[in-house]
């Protein structure tokens, strides 16, 4: 889903960037009132997690690649806030150090992934927790959010494309989503594997989880 350099003209990048911008500073207050420095850790795992995950890439018509994100992962694990920092680490890396996506279009690509996929990926997922004592409610919610949170940011970078002229919103918005729907199945059903194994280890890091006793004395 990267975008590459020239894909983006000035006015569609120079205000992605700045959409970008805004978010990120938010986010950076926000995760100041509620971070704790036992987590910086664990985010920089997380962020060596997700890199890693997508430097598998898929190619995708128009140019671009699709992969997964991992954006509902993080915000699932340390909240939206702490997810969109932990997101825009990664890409800020990958386009400077490996030019995976191009340095004029960071501020888009961080638009999709460190923006768009965690806020929708947590807001999907808190809407279909309820009151999140059951560890099946949680990895079916994990699975829908990652789903959708990946097609979310997939239309967001077709509308990108179409906006700067690059190909159509008629041809850019099938492709996109045609692909990225079954892209989101293997980001679904990753996110919810390692969620289901943190509701195990260390349920306290699954945002909205409450443990079920009777769930937890019957796995015993």
């Amino acid at each position: 889903m990267h975008i590459p350099d020239g894909f983006l003209d000035v006015k569609t990048a120079a205000t992605a960037a700045v959409v970008s911008a805004v978010a990120i500073s938010y986010s950076i207050k926000q995760t100041r009132e509620v971070l704790d420095d036992r987590q910086i850790p664990m985010m920089g795992v997380a962020a060596a997690f997700i890199f890693a995950a997508q430097m598998v890439n898929f190619p995708v018509a128009g140019g671009t690649s699709g992969h997964l994100i991992g954006g509902t992962l993080a915000a699932i694990t340390f909240g939206p806030w702490a997810a969109m920092l932990i997101m825009s680490a990664v890409l800020i890396i990958q386009s400077f150090v490996f030019q995976d996506g191009g340095i004029s279009a960071l501020g888009g690509n961080i638009l999709l992934m460190a923006v768009v996929a965690p806020l929708v990926g947590y807001f999907v997922y808190s809407l279909l927790m309820g009151s999140g004592e059951s560890r099946k409610r949680v990895l079916a919610s994990t699975f829908v959010a990652g789903w959708i949170s990946t097609i979310s940011a997939s239309l967001v970078c077709a509308i990108l494309l179409s906006i700067s002229n690059i190909v159509s919103i008629q041809v850019a918005v099938p492709a996109m989503l045609g692909w990225h729907t079954l892209i989101g199945i293997g980001e679904g059903l990753v996110t919810a594997f390692v969620v289901s194994y943190l509701t195990k280890v260390k349920p306290g890091m699954v945002r909205r989880y409450r443990v079920n006793t009777k769930e937890s004395v019957g796995a015993m």
